[in-house]
């Protein structure tokens, strides 16, 4: 993955400070929209929304049927996690 369409993601893009805590909360654990909707106290449709672009993105996959659909965080992220965090780290750092 490369780091600077990560930043695009993250940084560069409306709802990618959503995007990010998502990512920091499956690297935890898998989620169901559901449930991580509560957790990040976000609406179940952002969640959704956000999911589905991390999808698309080869960021996240699921296994299941739609509601029951359980998320991990993909192979490549698992593997440019630390550029990841980098990047939020940097993101968190400027939006102070």
């Amino acid at each position: 993955m490369k780091k600077v369409f990560l930043w695009w993601l993250i940084a560069g893009s409306k709802g990618g400070e959503n995007r990010a805590r998502m990512i920091l909360e499956l690297k935890q654990r898998p989620y169901n929209a559901n449930k991580l909707a509560e957790k990040l106290s976000l609406d179940y449709k952002t969640i959704r929304h956000h999911m589905d672009v991390l999808q698309e993105n080869q960021i996240v996959r699921s296994t299941g049927e739609k509601y029951g659909a359980l998320y991990f965080l993909s192979d490549e992220m698992e593997e440019d996690y630390g550029t990841f965090l980098d990047i939020w780290e940097e993101f968190m750092k400027n939006d102070e």
